[in-house]
Formats: C-alpha cells, structure tokens, sequence
C-alpha cells in the first residue's frame, strides 16, 4: 500500500511514500513527516493506492505520523479541495493555509502547558522610574503592571531581553508559572447581554427577520448606507444563534477595523471571543485555533485567514465591508476570503451576511441574478443625518500641502465649533518624488519604474513598491546639485501644515507607518474617540468603517489619479472609497459636510456619485462591464510572467499563448504589466476570459498542464489567477 502525500511545495501532484515498518497506517486527513530532498517536509495524507508509477525499491517511508486523526473537519477539508482545484493551486500549497504556522511546521495540535510571568506583590509597588540604569528592567515592569502577564513567546516579538526578566526575578519583583491552557467545550447559552441593545428601526427589524427566518445556506446582501446600523443587526443575529449554542464566524478586511469591532462585541456578549490577525503572533494564534477547534470560541472575529479555523457546529458567518480588496489574497495560494466564505457556508449549511455600504458589483450581480437576497438599509440610524457634500474645483487656487484656501477655512469653521475633522490622502509618507531644480533629475528606484517617495521623519527615500531603501540624498546624482526639492503630498507632510496652520488642535495621522507598533493602532484610536484630537489624518486604514461621531467634515485631498487608471476597476473603487469616507462624517446629530478636492470638476463619474448615488453609479457600471465582456458578466483569469529579461518574460506569454485551445476562452495579450519592472524584474502578462464559469474552468484545467509542461526556463516565473482583483 502506497501514501499519497501532499507537501508544500509549488508542484501540481502528490508524492508516494511507503507506510511506516509494524505501524498501522496513517489517516487521511493527518500530518506526517517525510524525507524530501536533504530535508524533511510536514504533509498531509490525501489518499492511499495499491499501485505506483516509481518502483516501490526508490521509494521512502514516512518518517513520522504527527496525527492520530483527520486534524480538519470535513468541510474544511472539502473547502481545501475545492478551493485547490478552483484557483488552479497545488493541494498542496493551499492545505497549510488553513492552519497556524506553528501547525505547518509540525508542531502538535494539542495544548501544552505555556511559561506565564507575573508581578510579585513587590513588583506591584516598585515604580519602574526607580530602576536607574535598567532600562530594559524597567521595560518589563512597566509592561507587566499594565498587563496580566507575559507569555514566553511574547519576550522576542516585544524586545525584551531574557537576562532583564531573571534580574527582576532575582529581586523578587516578578516570578514564573508553568500553567496549563484551559476552557470550557461549551459556553452558557443562557448568557445576559452586557448592554442594552437599541430599538431597531424598521428596516432592521425586517433584515433581522429576514435572516432569521432563513434555514440552511441562504447568503444576504446586507446593503445599508454608513452609519445605517448593519453592525446592530449583526449583533441582534448573532444573539440568537449564540443562544442556541453554535458558535459565529466574523470577517472584517483590515486589522484597523478589529479594535472598535471587538469592543463593540465584548461589550454585547461576555462570551469566549478569539480575535485573529496578522499582529496576532505565533503563540496566541494556535492557542485560539486550539480552543475554537475544541469548541470553546462562541465568537471568532478576524481578518482573511480567519475564514479557515475550525467552529464544531458553526451557525453563522458575517463579512463586513465585504466589497473590500484586502479580502484578496495577492501571493501564494491567490484565494478571495469573500467567496471562499460562501463557499464554506454553502459546506456548513448556515445562513451568510454580506454587509457592505458600497457592495461589489459581483455581489450586486449575485443579487440580480437570485443568487443572494438582498436586504436594503436606506436611512441612517439613530440620529445620523446625511452629510453635506461639496465638489471643490482646485484649478488656479493655492494649494498648502494639497489643501486649498476655501477647505482650510471650512476646517477652521469646525475646529472653532468644537468638533473634529478628518483629511483622507492615499499617499503614506512626506512627499511622492524628490526633484533636483538645476537639471530636473527625478530619484527613482533603481529596481522598479516607480520614484522613491521621501519619508522625512525617517531621513530617508523608500521604494513603496519593491521595499528598498536609502538615506535621504543631499545631493543629485547626475549633477552634484543640493538644490533639491519635494514634489507632491503626502500624509506626513499634511500632518506637518496642519499642524503650522492650527496650532492649538492636536493632531493624529494613522498610516501604515505610524501605526507600525503593536498596539499603537488601537491607542490612537481611542485619542480620537476620547476627543484627545481634533483632527484626523490617514489613508484608507482612516476610511472604513469606524464611528468617530464627533467628526463633522471631512474631505478628500486627492482623487484624480483614480479617474484615469488603467485598471478596468479603478471606477468601482474610486466610488467605494469615496462613499466609505464620506460616511464618516455626520455619524451623530451632528451635521456633517464632505468636501472633494479636484482638477476634474466636469467628471460625469463625480457628479454621478455626488447627485444619484452609488447605487446608480453600480448600476451604470454593470451594464458597462457586460458590453465589455468583463466581470461580473464574464470570468476572468490572468496569466503573468516575470523575469530579469523582458523578451524571456514575454516570449513566455507568447508561448503559452499558443498552447491555448479552448471553445469560448479568448486570450488578450501579452502586453507589459502597467508597471513593467517591479524589484529587479520584468513582467508580462495577458487577460483570459470567458462568458462562462464552466467554460473557464474547463479551459484553464486543460490549458495547465501544457504550461507545466512547457521547456523550463529557469530565467522565467510566471502563475496563473483566477478572478484577479488587481491588473497592475
């Protein structure tokens, strides 16, 4: 009897291994460790076969059965299998994504007892500023008396040193204890709510009604405008099937969504709640998955990958801001967490709720076809009043880092007011380009077709697309000048005017740069909602979802990139992101106004928006796609290829090209990706489609194995993608 493995690795088969000598054989389902090459590999068993292509004398044992069981339930296995096959990845590949990594490395699945360190009595009442010259020491002290503990794990991820905590130790202000993780299989279901819940409006009561008449897989579009109260009726929802005794599964797209969303929760239901993200570490993810795996999660709220953890009995799955790109896995194993989602609903048999203010048009496309049900929130809840919305035409008028003289009035009219503002720039850092003005030279990266962009705090030029950095230069390089000046705004340098220009308004700016800490999302945060600031800085970390009801104006310093990308997409996402950041004003009975800054005040899209609405807009722009032959009404695959050379990268499109015989599928390309050299490489690529999900599928399946087996250039890499959110 033969093993069928699969491994992690990018080959699209599995392996043969012979079964252990005297041992019964594996499960399938389990973990196993196997020679592979000079190492060894963490695999699952696939299948088991009486006959192998290689000769049984060259082939090897496993070495190790990590599993006495299947270590997934079925339905995520069968979501693994069906996922492999539909986004054309190896089983291989995609069946260590639904795991933690310390699970992929072969550690095992059961708990095991953890080192906890914790204060002393003494440790309570030393004053860590005492610790003249320990600064480490003081560190740790200070840490852990705001803390109920440090795990083991936790010392490397928080820059804490090991021979700092035996010091404490050795004075007695800190000690260890070995503990062993537990909890409860099952909650009580006769739970009291820690809050009062609302009245609902109307139209909530009907959504609620709605999913709660509902049995077995049903998805709903839950399209309600910002600030409708979509999260009420999440809540109201999940009340009732946690009261039943099945646990609830909730997506958000961004970690910067899960501070409030998990307050918001806890507040509700004082109930076991796992919370997974990509600042979770190692430790803490496979603790929850093991305590959610045994049943003791009621709630699981995460970001993408929080779609894979196991829930025994699961009743519900919600997906907030559902329309959201970062739902979209970009490398590796290329998955959409959204439809994934429905997917493992489908699996499980329970009822889904797609929330979104600005659905995707794929999603709008499900309802009109009767896929999903589609439930409408039109008014704001509470008292929420619709904002004030002010196209600002910025042709011949003073910009101050991006902001024209009529917008920096109206931010004055609000601050005197006593409320907040908030200035939405897509753009991290001070400035985009930085300009020598003897001979014009641009300082762009060596590696990409893109400028570096200036961080000044940092004293340094970095490369937003490749990574790579370099001191601020202070001289040019082509002609020795120090006459060297910014070109274009950034949030850093926004965040700078304003605070030359209001003195007396402290300020926050939340961008992936200032937010790079643990912890220090969720600080500044809470400075906002406790009114510590009054005006509010950031990129799209700012934009969606969160409920600052003391922000009366915001606006948007620069959207006119959007309005001529190439990306077929670039519309729809241009009218998400602007009704999300618009929906962050006026969210109290405070009136809200919403200024958009432009050079295009003529554009048919930004009347359409700013007049009828979305809605109109997703409307227009589905019936466009179908004249077009793109998706939602057509599917759609993209191949790429990268290399050092471009005419490899190219001939390598060119070639597969040929090997692509398919009734229905046409094949557009190759053509240079819009950024041709990106870190080093350059890249082709070319668009599949086909009016058909079948005729897709079947085309690509067939089409696959030719590439696989195309002559290897090992000078060329190149993957195929289904449903491709990003062209560029």
């Amino acid at each position: 009897m033969f093993i069928q493995i699969a491994l992690p690795v990018p080959l699209p088969r599995l392996f043969s291994y012979l079964p252990l000598d005297n041992a019964p054989l594996p499960i399938i389902g389990s973990r196993v460790k196997v020679p592979f090459g000079q190492r060894h590999q963490i695999g699952f068993v696939v299948a088991f076969s009486e006959h192998c292509d290689v000769p049984a004398s060259k082939l090897k044992p496993i070495t190790e059965v990590l599993d006495p069981e299947p270590l997934l339930p079925a339905p995520l296995w069968k979501l693994a299998n069906t996922a492999s096959r539909y986004y054309l990845s190896p089983l291989g590949m995609v069946l260590p994504q639904l795991l933690p990594v310390k699970l992929r490395k072969g550690e095992s699945s059961e708990p095991k007892a953890r080192t906890l360190w914790r204060l002393t009595e003494q440790g309570r009442q030393q004053d860590p500023n005492a610790l003249k010259g320990a600064h480490q020491q003081a560190r740790i002290l200070a840490y852990l008396q705001h803390q109920p503990a440090l795990e083991d794990d936790q010392i490397a991820p928080l820059e804490f040193s090991r021979p700092a905590l035996k010091a404490l130790a050795g004075k007695a202000l800190i000690a260890s204890h070995t503990e062993q993780p537990e909890w409860q299989d099952r909650w009580d279901t006769e739970f009291e709510l820690g809050e009062t819940p609302p009245t609902l409006n109307p139209e909530q009561a009907v959504a609620v009604a709605a999913i709660n008449d509902s049995e077995g897989f049903q998805p709903f579009l839950l399209d309600g405008v910002t600030g409708s109260g979509k999260t009420e009726v999440y809540l109201t929802v999940m009340e009732r099937v946690l009261r039943t005794g099945q646990p609830v599964l909730v997506l958000v797209p961004e970690i910067g969504l899960t501070p409030q969303t998990i307050a918001r929760f806890r507040r509700r239901f004082p109930l076991p709640m796992e919370v997974l993200h990509s600042n979770v570490n190692d430790s803490e993810r496979l603790l929850s998955w093991q305590r959610a795996k045994a049943g003791g999660a009621a709630i699981v709220l995460g970001t993408r990958s929080a779609l894979f953890t196991p829930l025994p009995g699961l009743g519900l799955i919600v997906i907030d801001e559902e329309h959201d790109a970062s739902f979209k896995q970009q490398e590796g194993f290329r998955y959409h967490g959204r439809d994934l989602a429905v997917m493992r609903a489908h699996l499980e048999r329970v009822p889904i709720i797609l929330g979104s203010a600005t659905p995707a048009l794929e999603t709008l496309n499900n309802v009109k076809t009767g896929r999903y049900r589609h439930l409408k929130l039109s008014q704001r809840a509470g008292l929420g009043r619709p904002v004030k919305q002010i196209l600002q035409d910025i042709r011949h008028l003073h910009l101050d880092a991006g902001m024209s003289t009529p917008l920096i009035e109206r931010i004055g009219t609000h601050l005197k007011a006593g409320n907040q503002v908030m200035l939405f720039l897509n753009r991290r850092g001070f400035a985009p380009a930085l300009l020598c003005h003897e001979c014009g030279y641009l300082h762009e990266c060596q590696r990409c077709d893109a400028f570096y962009t200036v961080h000044q705090g940092a004293n340094m030029v970095q490369c937003h697309h490749c990574g790579s950095q370099k001191g601020l230069p202070r001289q040019c390089p082509d002609c020795g000048s120090t006459q060297l000046f910014t070109r274009g705004v950034g949030t850093e340098q926004l965040e700078g005017a304003l605070e030359r220009l209001f003195p007396d308004y402290p300020s926050v700016r939340i961008d992936r740069d200032s937010t790079s800490r643990k912890g220090s999302l969720e600080a500044k945060l809470e400075q906002i909602r406790k009114g510590e600031v009054k005006i509010l800085v950031g990129t799209q970390m700012l934009a969606k979802g969160h409920h600052f009801p003391d922000v009366t104006l915001v606006a948007m310093l620069d959207v006119d990139s959007a309005l001529f990308s190439a990306d077929f997409r670039a519309a729809e996402r241009l009218a998400q992101l602007y009704v999300q950041v618009a929906g962050r004003a006026g969210r109290a009975s405070k009136a809200g106004e919403v200024v958009l800054q432009t050079h295009q005040p003529e554009h048919p899209l930004l009347h359409q928006l700013m007049g009828a609405g979305y809605a109109a807009f997703a409307d227009d722009a589905l019936t466009e796609r179908q004249q077009a032959q793109l998706p939602p009404h057509w599917q759609l695959a993209i191949l790429r290829s990268e290399s050092n050379y471009a005419d490899v990268a190219r001939h390598f499109i060119r070639d597969a090209k040929q090997l692509l015989d398919a009734p229905g599928v046409q094949m557009i390309g190759p053509m240079p990706a819009p950024m041709e050299r990106k870190a080093g490489k350059y890249r082709f690529q070319a668009l599949i489609l086909a009016p058909t999900r079948p005729q897709l599928q079947q085309g690509l399946e067939a089409w696959l194995p030719k590439l696989q087996a195309l002559e290897p250039d090992r000078r060329c890499r190149w993957h195929l993608e289904r449903d491709p959110q990003d062209l560029l």
